[in-house]
């Protein structure tokens, strides 16, 4: 039998053995919390400066740098004719200055639609319904609720290639927002006046990625027409324009970024759209075919100005009741 000096000795034994393992669990969970909190603290950027000349030039170098883009993504649709979110995959195809085709397929991949713009005109085709339309592009405003979402994708895709720089003839006004920058564009009023002029844009830049997290377009009166938010941005292809502003410390720029999460709200609340991009693909080498053309057989033009005055009237949830009747996704 022990005695009770020799059971105390153990329990002391235990413990002085206990005390380092101890130890060692809560340098461990220091260590890791320190090391957390230090990759935290590295991934903080500082806000940079920039004026409103080097933002523009910004604009232009990112836009210059993409001369064709492809890319794969899944679109969600919301609108006030549509009672639940409508979600379908597209592929997008982009030749600067002004070449966008847009297809849209259900889960079995099934084409929806497509949607062609260039040359100052656009082609729809819907094979749901068996019908095709064309016009200029400022009348997608006349086919009403419809027409809306593809107004709605032009903004997003130029967003995803480069936002538009600002034009000859138009001024900024650089102010800034907490973390943001935002550079107002102007139009100069008739006569050459450089004062007082027409908003056309707000562009918001993020002051640590000088990436543009989000453009406004404005009506004629200033209203918010439309309000794109870019996200998540990724590395894709080649290396950033050369200037100066995006250099680091070697003198060479990092890589270029696009973001893969674009969500294009209309301002009057007619509809939202929010693509995320599985794929981005900087100047490739674009065939014709997948381009295709926004201009309409010679012997279609009567019957499309015949039936595009129906279609300004057919209802939104109708047109898009293929999107659930395909196969597609709910939300």
């Amino acid at each position: 039998m022990q005695s009770w000096s020799e059971v105390k000795s153990k329990k002391v034994k235990v413990k002085s053995e206990g005390i380092p393992i101890f130890a060692l669990c809560l340098l461990t969970c220091y260590v890791d919390l320190a090391g957390c909190a230090g990759w935290s603290w590295r991934a903080e950027l500082p806000l940079r400066e920039a004026t409103a000349t080097q933002l523009t030039d910004l604009l232009r170098e990112r836009e210059a740098a993409i001369q064709t883009m492809k890319g794969l993504f899944r679109a969600q649709i919301k609108g006030p004719g549509i009672p639940i979110a409508q979600r379908l995959e597209g592929a997008m195809f982009y030749r600067r200055p002004n070449s966008l085709r847009l297809q849209g397929f259900d889960r079995l991949g099934s084409e929806l639609f497509e949607f062609v713009l260039g040359e100052d005109l656009y082609r729809l085709r819907l094979p749901s319904v068996g019908k095709v339309y064309a016009g200029r592009p400022t009348e997608l405003e006349q086919m009403g609720e419809v027409g809306r979402p593809f107004q709605l994708s032009v903004w997003a895709m130029s967003g995803a290639v480069g936002t538009a720089p600002v034009s000859n003839g138009e001024r900024v006004k650089l102010s800034e927002d907490g973390d943001r920058y935002r550079l107002d564009v102007i139009a100069q009023r008739e006569g050459g006046a450089s004062h007082a002029g027409r908003p056309l844009r707000r562009i918001w830049f993020d002051r640590r990625s000088l990436q543009v997290v989000q453009e406004d377009r404005l009506t004629a009166v200033g209203d918010v027409e439309a309000t794109i938010s870019f996200e998540d941005f990724r590395p894709v292809g080649a290396s950033e324009p050369g200037g100066t502003l995006m250099a680091g410390a070697s003198g060479l720029a990092g890589p270029m970024l696009k973001p893969f999460k674009i969500t294009t709200r209309d301002g009057q609340g007619r509809g939202t759209l929010q693509l995320t991009f599985h794929e981005l693909v900087p100047n490739p080498t674009l065939r014709p075919e997948e381009l295709g053309s926004a201009r309409a057989p010679r012997d279609m033009h009567g019957m499309l100005n015949a039936e595009r005055g129906a279609f300004q009237h057919s209802s939104f949830s109708t047109q898009h009741s293929s999107f659930s009747g395909s196969g597609g996704e709910h939300s």
